[in-house]
């Protein structure tokens, strides 16, 4: 760091990535072009479950195709897809076979796939694939799955349950038993669709002679991908290398491995050519994992004054047709959430995972602990209706005080540090609480058409899945560590290899500015190199919030060791003892010795010279670091949300949405305002406008964005956000997560903001998303209408 340079950790930089992400520069893997390209098109069932008996034979001779196989053909050279994380020892794990072999679970099921010189004709040759369907019974809901009678997805497995699950924390008996006031709700997450801007996409390239290949795919999770794809195929780990290029969004629909990666890498092999394959958006609907589709039921006792006592929580969970990377444990990752920031005495959780006729289920942002967030801040407003409490102050009674952290709460994790009351304090000012609640009253007592609602959503999360002992002990395959290398170069400029892989977040800018301050190397001299097997072997990659908390720290660390390097080295030049060097600036200075000095540039070309070098010192200034997280960080906050919805339309529009997130120390404001932008945009989206429906048959009729109906920035507030900063205690950094926090405090916020505008015509619920139609239905079923 030069002597004018300024503090980059907190400095609002403008984003190193979007010089080439916003200028047409960008790499996404379909536009990587190789010589002797074939292209993979699927043929995928448009029954929901069904006997299949598939002929390729015509397809074969159709113009530019180069082979064509049913999943019969490749029984047995495709093992099964892997479901990483077994939450019970008993668990149902049916076989997944990436091509069907006679039984279609699915509308949308691949059974046969082409591979021809364009991808057009690929696609057309489809058309010559002779199937026979043999319907077979469909199951959707739930409930219906999990009765005796019910059709079943997997004949063989005996049963549409994959798993049950329970825990018990306190005396829950008795705090019900003894409880004034209880209440019971039921609320349904619907079926979400990620919807990234870019859509899945492989291509495999082979070196035949070496048994080599390298696969590009829009993955969050190269490292992932590369494990799974050796251990599927018996090509060693060392011959595969995985690159993630310019990825456009995921969502935790990219955190998988898919039937395409491990398809493409078959068929390269066989055919010795390079294979491309990008799904088409309606296969983006059909055929990426889906997220939410939960039944929750809750009762929640409490006494007079509101104080709760006990929470009960049972879910029933849909996995979908079969059990994708972490599908089982999505739901489960809410388990530890469901009591949020409060105090309570006893807690029981259920959960049960059920195989249906649907496309499966996975990570979806937040993956889990939306869920749970969303049903604790509904049942604290019902509970603050119910005694006539406002419902920021029944959650004032009950929160954790920002004295009592870190705080062991019931479900067995301890919250690092925290301060709801100086986020909520905020943000009611920035929100000017009590002058929309006189105006609401205003509107009821005139009877006003267009009533005023007003919502709370006071939310924690747990960031950075970690320590690795807690995900083994939990049925975890994988752990929860994270790598990173840095080196500083003889030029001087310096290398940070991260084992993270960004897809949006801005990797490259929040890791410089760390590294920057550590070494005091200028912004603009480090590189971040990611992405890639081949450059950055080690890592874990990116979902959950962990980029940062894990990731950035293990950069930090990595820094840091190389910092103690130079300055063994510099003390060796300047022929002093390490004890008399003050560093500062990116300059190693002998205390009381004016000129005396070394920049850490000069030590890396020192380094690299090695003429003259302390014994034993290794010529280089590079360090790895390998972090084991302690434990997770929780970011929190509060978000206060205004709407009007009309009675006589029930139409729903946001007037202000206020968020005061808490995220520990902050890198890049600028950075943290994107992510709690486009996570508040996907909350909301869930409570007004995205769901994904089938019919009877098992047909997904919201198949395009325009029946899905995505929000637009046409479609959403102008956001007013603000922070409080309370640095996590469980790493040297202080930071937390962000990247969810939106998505999971929106939707609550949104939705009680809905609700309490209908509640004085006796709604108590309106189930997501909260369109027209809904909120219409609502408030007629209420008065006791037909709806």
């Amino acid at each position: 760091m030069t002597a004018t340079q300024e503090q980059e950790v907190g400095a609002a930089r403008r984003r190193k990535e979007d010089a080439h992400l916003i200028t047409g520069q960008t790499t996404w893997t379909d536009n990587i072009q190789l010589p002797g390209t074939v292209h993979a098109a699927l043929l995928r069932s448009p029954m929901a479950h069904a006997r299949v008996r598939v002929n390729v034979a015509a397809a074969r001779n159709e113009p530019g195709v180069v082979a064509a196989y049913s999943g019969a053909d490749l029984a047995d050279e495709l093992a099964g897809l892997p479901s990483a994380w077994q939450v019970t020892p008993d668990w149902v794990a049916p076989e997944h076979k990436p091509l069907a072999v006679d039984e279609a679970r699915y509308a949308g099921d691949a059974i046969a796939v082409v591979v021809a010189d364009t991808r057009a004709h690929a696609v057309d040759a489809l058309d010559a694939i002779e199937v026979d369907y043999d319907p077979l019974p469909v199951v959707l809901d739930m409930e219906q799955a999990i009765a005796d009678s019910s059709p079943l997805v997997h004949t063989e497995a005996g049963t549409n349950v994959c798993f049950r699950y329970s825990d018990t924390f306190g005396d829950v008996d008795a705090a019900f038993a003894n409880a004034p006031v209880r209440i019971t709700r039921r609320f349904v997450q619907q079926r979400l669709v990620a919807c990234a801007m870019e859509p899945r996409s492989v291509l495999v390239a082979p070196v035949p002679a070496a048994g080599e290949y390298t696969v590009w795919s829009s993955t969050q999770i190269p490292h992932f991908v590369r494990l799974f794809l050796a251990m599927l195929s018996g090509v060693p780990e060392s011959r595969i290398r995985v690159i993630a290029p310019d990825v456009g969004g995921g969502f935790g629909s990219k955190l998988d491995i898919y039937a395409e990666e491990l398809l493409a890498l078959t068929l390269a092999r066989k055919l010795g050519r390079p294979v491309k394959w990008t799904e088409t958006r309606s296969e983006a609907f059909q055929a990426t994992v889906h997220g939410r589709d939960q039944i929750q039921d809750l009762e929640l006792a409490a006494d007079a004054d509101g104080r709760i006592r006990g929470l009960r929580v049972n879910l029933l969970a849909d996995m979908g047709a079969y059990l994708q990377l972490l599908t089982p444990a999505i739901p489960l990752l809410g388990r530890a959430m469901f009591p949020g920031i409060y105090k309570m005495d006893a807690y029981e959780f259920g959960c049960v995972g059920v195989f249906t006729d649907k496309t499966p289920t996975d990570a979806y942002r937040g993956a889990g602990r939306p869920e749970a967030t969303f049903a604790i801040e509904r049942m604290l407003d019902e509970l603050a209706a119910e005694l006539h409490v406002d419902p920021l102050e029944m959650r004032r009674r009950n929160w954790i005080r920002h004295e009592e952290f870190p705080y062991a709460q019931i479900a067995g994790l301890t919250y690092d540090s925290g301060n709801y009351e100086a986020a909520t304090a905020r943000a009611t000012e920035l929100f000017d609480y009590d002058g929309l609640r006189a105006e609401q009253a205003r509107r009821r007592e005139a009877h006003d058409p267009v009533q005023l609602g007003i919502g709370v959503s006071t939310y924690t999360e747990m960031c950075g899945l970690a320590p690795s002992r807690w995900l083994g002990e939990r049925g975890y395959a994988g752990g929860g560590w994270e790598a990173a290398t840095v080196r500083v170069l003889p030029t001087g400029k310096v290398e940070a290899v991260i084992g993270t892989s960004p897809h949006g977040q801005g990797h490259v800018t929040t890791f410089s500015q760390l590294v920057a301050d550590t070494l005091g190397v200028p912004f603009d001299d480090i590189e971040v190199i990611h992405g890639d097997t081949a450059a950055a072997p080690a890592g874990l990659d990116t979902y959950g919030s962990r980029s940062l908390a894990v990731g950035g720290v293990a950069v930090w660390r990595a820094a840091q060791r190389v910092l103690g390097k130079a300055k063994t080295l510099a003390a060796h030049l300047l022929e002093v003892s390490e004890d008399d060097l003050e560093f500062s600036g990116g300059t190693f200075a002998v205390r009381g010795t004016p000129g005396a000095t070394k920049s850490i540039q000069e030590v890396a070309f020192a380094a690299f010279a090695a003429h003259s070098m302390p014994d034993g010192f290794e010529p280089t200034l590079s360090a790895d670091f390998v972090l084991e997280p302690d434990d997770f960080s929780f970011p929190h906050g509060t978000h206060l949300c205004a709407t009007e919805v009309d009675t006589e339309t029930g139409r729903v529009t946001i007037r202000s949405y206020v968020a005061v997130d808490d995220v520990g120390k902050v890198v890049n404001p600028m950075i943290v305002e994107g992510q709690v932008h486009g996570g508040l945009a996907q909350g909301i989206a869930q409570a007004l406008h995205e769901g994904a429906r089938y019919d009877a048959d098992g047909n997904l009729t919201t198949g395009t964005m325009v029946d899905y109906t995505p929000p637009t920035a046409a479609d959403l507030p102008s956001f007013t956000l603000d922070r409080t900063e309370t640095p996590s205690t469980n790493n040297p950094l202080g930071v937390k997560g962000v990247g969810e926090a939106g998505t999971i405090a929106s939707t609550p916020a949104v939705v009680n903001a809905v609700v309490d505008a209908l509640r004085p015509f006796g709604v108590a619920d309106v189930p997501m998303p909260c369109t027209p139609e809904n909120v219409w239905r609502a408030l007629h079923e209420a008065q006791g209408g037909a709806a």
